[in-house]
């Protein structure tokens, strides 16, 4: 081949690959175009997948919030909804003015072997008149009684923007052989104010040991009386109460009502005081002696399960507020039946101390105990014992301990046993003793409703 015809053929080869290699090229191209164009919308697809996915783990998530806050709801509900019926039950009647009454009670049985002591056929308290030794004393016997036996009701009646609460309360120790009915509590209460009877603003319960003795023991009162009182609060630590009482003492005339006042604190979490006063005119005839008497009451929560209680009181010329306290005022001239006359005048007034104290020790939610000591001390004033007939019923002093056990082994069964033991010294001897005991065991089963 020579030279013309080989590059006449370079030529037509180079003519003929050109065209090839550039359609070679252009499918390249566009295949790289059309690849990155697939990876893009792959990309894009995919981007828009996980969006999708995003969005509805969103949806759910606000699901779950919305499904928690209805269920957050819902336990609050229920748990307000609990708290309020543990704190007022759902009256069992409605009236058609909107009142709501609740019905509660108990029925409660009293058992108690004396040892020594009263002749007295009751089984509570009586230290300040037990027979004196040697002297028509009670032995050896048994002595039961359900007139503790307790009905009360609860009631409330919108008037206002303000509710009116109030208590109806009755048992059976009522009359002079302890087997009436008798009111314990009966009051209205509006905002501030109470009227109506109830525990004493004097000579409250509520720094007493516990017992079984439904009278208490030495140092207590149990002093429910006729009033009107009214509540000032200063904070949420700090109270006063300020009453007019009717202390229903038979042994004088009244013609005003006894002025009481207690101031009540607590410290801490575990501390409670109050301070008490009380100022009463006696009147026999046209004589007028002033009563009063000073209080002070503590309770302390040494520990969880472990309270310390004390009551003091120092009073004098009254009887009517305090237990087993010597006559208020010793009177004159007094009639066979021992009523006042119309020659009858005040000889002197009593003056004693007395005090209370106790620990209550709670054991298991089931088992809880005390034990107590109460002790009471009277002034020897010679014009006093002159004008006392009967001085052996006059007490120079009064003491006595017990221990108790409570159990309840469900929530409306409560039992009790109890042992007490205690004795009074009387001013003047009788067969050459001066010394009164009361040594018994005393028993309780309670069950509330």
């Amino acid at each position: 081949m020579n030279a013309k015809t080989l590059t006449q053929s370079f030529n037509f080869q180079s003519t003929t690959v050109r065209p090839t290699m550039q359609r070679t090229l252009m499918m390249s191209m566009i295949a790289l175009s059309m690849g990155g164009m697939s990876v893009a919308a792959q990309a894009q697809t995919q981007q828009q997948t996980e969006i999708e996915q995003l969005r509805q783990e969103v949806q759910a998530l606000r699901g779950l919030i919305e499904q928690q806050k209805v269920q957050n709801t819902q336990t609050a509900n229920a748990i307000a909804n609990v708290q309020r019926s543990s704190a007022s039950p759902s009256p069992i009647l409605k009236t058609a003015k909107g009142a709501e009454f609740n019905l509660y009670g108990n029925v409660r049985l009293d058992a108690s072997y004396q040892v020594e002591g009263s002749s007295r056929d009751l089984p509570y308290n009586h230290i300040n008149a037990v027979a004196l030794e040697g002297n028509n004393e009670s032995s050896d016997r048994l002595r039961s009684t359900l007139s503790a036996t307790r009905l009360g009701l609860d009631f409330k009646s919108p008037v206002g923007d303000q509710d009116v609460n109030g208590k109806i309360e009755v048992d059976f120790l009522g009359g002079s052989n302890f087997d009436n009915l008798r009111i314990r509590h009966a009051y209205l209460n509006y905002g501030n104010w109470l009227i109506g009877q109830t525990w004493s603003n004097f000579a409250i319960p509520d720094y007493m040991p516990e017992t079984i003795d439904a009278l208490a023991f030495v140092g207590g009162a149990v002093k429910r009386t006729p009033q009107v009182r009214h509540t000032t609060k200063f904070s949420p630590q700090t109270n006063l109460v300020v009453a007019a009482e009717d202390p229903k003492d038979a042994t004088i005339s009244q013609r005003l009502p006894a002025l009481t006042a207690r101031l009540n604190h607590q410290f801490a979490d575990n501390l409670n005081v109050s301070v008490r006063a009380m100022g009463h005119e006696k009147r026999v005839n046209s004589e007028e002696e002033m009563a009063w008497g000073v209080g002070v009451g503590a309770k302390y929560e040494v520990v969880p399960g472990t309270t310390l209680k004390a009551d003091y009181y120092h009073v004098k010329g009254d009887s009517s507020f305090v237990s087993f306290a010597n006559k208020g005022v010793a009177v004159t001239a007094l009639n066979d039946k021992g009523a006042i006359t119309a020659d009858s005048r005040i000889a002197a007034q009593s003056e004693f101390d007395s005090i209370m104290v106790g620990i209550t020790q709670k054991f298991t939610d089931q088992i809880h105990g005390t034990l107590g000591y109460g002790y009471m001390s009277f002034d020897k004033d010679p014009n006093y014992i002159a004008a006392t007939s009967d001085k052996t019923s006059i007490n120079k002093d009064l003491w006595q301990g017990w221990a108790n056990i409570f159990y309840s082994p469900r929530k409306p069964l409560s039992f009790g046993l109890e042992y007490v033991y205690g004795e009074r010294t009387a001013l003047e001897a009788v067969n050459g003793s001066k010394t009164g005991e009361d040594n018994r065991i005393n028993a309780v089963a309670i069950y509330n409703f």
